[in-house]
C-alpha cells in the first residue's frame, strides 16, 4: 500500500468533508460525530485556500490510491507571547488504523512545526482511554501534562482528555 502525505487544497473540499463524516461516524475520540462538520464545501475551500498563504499552519491529507484516508493539522497561535506554540490534531478511517499513517502524518506534521512553523512546542489532546494513540504520541516523545475531566459529553456520560505536549 502506497501512502501519500501531501498539502490540502481548495479542491480537496468536498472529499476532506466525506472523510470527516466516515472519520466521526467511526469513533467516539473526535469533537464530532457523523454529521462531521457544520461547514459547507465552499467555507472550507476557502479555508483551505487561506492555508496555503499561511506559513504557520497546514492541513495535510493522507491519500491510499488517491482516496483520503487521513487528514492532520498544524495550527501555531499568531499571539507574539505564545507564538513558540503549535497544536495538532489528526484523524485516520478505521480500516487504516495501524499501517503507518497516523504515524507518517504526525512525523510530517512535527517537521513542519519545527522548520516552517518554527514552533518550539506542540501539543495535543486525547481521550485518556485511548490508548492506542497515547501510545503513538509517546512514541514521538509527547508527554502527559494534565487531564482535563469531562472534556467530551457523549450520551449522558463525561469523558477525560489528557493534553500532552513536545518540545522540539
Amino acid at each position: 500500500m502506497k501512502i501519500n502525505i501531501r498539502e490540502a487544497l481548495p479542491s480537496d473540499a468536498e472529499k476532506i468533508l466525506e472523510h470527516i463524516k466516515i472519520c466521526g461516524s467511526e469513533t467516539d475520540n473526535l469533537s464530532y460525530g457523523e454529521e462531521g462538520l457544520p461547514i459547507t464545501i465552499e467555507e472550507e475551500e476557502r479555508f483551505l485556500q487561506e492555508l496555503l498563504n499561511i506559513d504557520n499552519e497546514i492541513m495535510l491529507v493522507a491519500e491510499v490510491n488517491g482516496i483520503i484516508v487521513g487528514t492532520a493539522n498544524c495550527s501555531t497561535l499568531n499571539n507574539k507571547r505564545m507564538s513558540h506554540r503549535g497544536t495538532i490534531g489528526l484523524c485516520v478511517q478505521k480500516k487504516f488504523w495501524n499501517q503507518g499513517i497516523a504515524t507518517n502524518l504526525i512525523e510530517t506534521l512535527i517537521k513542519f512545526a519545527k522548520d516552517k512553523a518554527k514552533s518550539k512546542i506542540i501539543s495535543l489532546e486525547v481521550r485518556s482511554d485511548n490508548k492506542t494513540a497515547i501510545h503513538l504520541y509517546k512514541k514521538f516523545g509527547f508527554e502527559k501534562i494534565g487531564t482535563f475531566e469531562g472534556y467530551f459529553e457523549i450520551d449522558g456520560d463525561l469523558i477525560d482528555f489528557d493534553y500532552m505536549y513536545l518540545k522540539i
